[in-house]
């Protein structure tokens, strides 16, 4: 039997399949991420079977391609933030104004965690609020940086303490959709039988600043999920986000993880005039061999605002949203809205009202097909946000192309405010 790691010519989980372009519409057969399933006995999954996540990440580190990977990512890391731009200027658009200092409930929370833990443990939890390690997360399953306390080597109780910070900084719907995500995380070991590389418990986290005092937060990344959540005066961030699954769904009852935005996307994607999809369409499919060299990536594929990205320089592209109807911008803004859904309300409006501030220079792009056929990647940038989704081929699962069952999501404040550090500098 040939492989999986055998079919695959970059490193054993990433092909070159992922990254080439090809003229014919990007398709799979079949209906279901189990189709896809690796044979238990393949030795992509044999070979690591019984590892823990530190053994595995050894064995990953052996391969060129990650190496290499791993070099570029903590050249990236050692850069002085400036944050996400669309051509290199950070623009003056971040303005904190008074109010109650936000975040109380979570702070209680904080120092609930922290009265739980012993000496070392508070020691490896805390950093100061300003401390580089803010930068430090990924989203792979293999280690790179150990920041804070990981989660699935904690006591019950102190991952209870842990995640009851998450829960009281979050709204209720955004609090189940990062739960629901590391679960299936947890449900992907399963799947491959490698539950001590990947759980709902194989993530890091963090205490930043002094709860309740001055501007503080938290971290919380691993496979599939990172989340930021700075409180700095009357204003919460949640930026980066990194939000995905495979695959995105369970076998049971539920919508796929993204089901809604997705839906949203592609509505307004179908609406689109021919002279607006003209504008809007940038690549007529995620492997469109039109795209220039760079462009796609093997472990990001088309995603442009991930792990150590924090700098990037990102061009506008696609339609202006000046162009769009106010039905259509009214789509727009619902999805914005739900990668912003983590913000309980008042932050939440509060931010909508930076969207809607920002309304006539956000730009709406995308690629491939709008039918729902067929994998596709979305980018709605302005000054205030960049959010983007992307269907990503196999790591865990077999299928070379992009598949809608993998999802990658990620969230960006541009011009200096990921990680909350706008606002955080004005309180100085």
């Amino acid at each position: 039997m040939t492989s999986h790691a055998q079919q695959n010519d970059i490193d054993g989980f990433f092909s070159s399949d992922r990254v080439a372009g090809r003229e014919e519409a990007v398709e799979l057969d079949a209906s279901s991420f189990r189709e896809y399933l690796i044979p238990l006995d393949d030795p992509t999954l044999a070979d690591v079977r019984g590892m823990d996540y530190e053994e595995f990440t050894a064995d990953r580190y052996q391969a060129p391609f990650l190496r290499e990977l791993l070099n570029h990512w903590k050249g990236l890391y050692e850069e002085p933030f400036v944050g996400v731009t669309s051509d290199g200027t950070v623009q003056d658009v971040w303005h904190l104004d008074d109010g109650p200092a936000a975040g109380s409930a979570a702070a209680e929370s904080a120092s609930a965690l922290l009265a739980s833990l012993s000496p070392a443990e508070r020691a490896a939890v805390r950093y100061p609020i300003d401390a580089p390690e803010w930068r430090s997360w990924s989203n792979p399953e293999f280690v790179f940086f150990r920041t804070g306390l990981r989660l699935d080597h904690q006591k019950d109780e102190v991952v209870e303490a842990a995640l009851a910070v998450v829960e009281a900084s979050l709204s209720v719907e955004g609090y189940a959709r990062v739960r629901e995500t590391m679960g299936l995380n947890g449900y992907l070991g399963e799947l491959v039988d490698l539950p001590r590389i990947m759980n709902d418990r194989s993530y890091w986290f963090a205490l930043y600043g002094e709860p309740g005092a001055g501007p503080w937060g938290w971290q919380l990344f691993g496979h599939h999920v990172a989340v930021h959540s700075v409180f700095a005066g009357a204003r919460q961030v949640i930026a980066p986000v990194f939000l995905g699954g495979e695959p995105a769904l369970s076998d049971d009852d539920r919508r796929p993880l993204f089901d809604a935005r997705e839906r949203d996307a592609l509505d307004l994607a179908a609406s689109l005039s021919q002279e607006q999809r003209d504008a809007a369409i940038v690549y007529a499919s995620v492997l469109d061999p039109a795209m220039p060299e760079g462009r796609l990536h093997p472990a990001d594929e088309r995603h442009v605002a991930g792990a150590f990205r924090d700098n990037r320089i990102v061009p506008y592209e696609g339609i202006q949203a000046s162009d769009l109807t106010d039905a259509q911008w009214n789509l727009l803004r619902s999805i914005v809205e739900d990668f912003h859904r983590l913000l309980p309300e008042e932050q939440l409006a509060l931010t909508l009202a930076e969207i809607d501030a920002h309304r006539d220079v956000t730009r709406f792009s995308w690629y491939g097909a709008t039918d729902g056929t067929q994998p596709f990647y979305f980018r709605i940038q302005s000054p205030v946000v960049l959010a983007e989704l992307d269907h990503h081929a196999g790591v865990w699962l077999s299928n070379r192309l992009p598949a809608r069952f993998h999802v990658h999501t990620t969230l960006r404040l541009p011009n200096g405010n990921d990680y909350g550090t706008a606002f955080r500098a004005a309180m100085r």
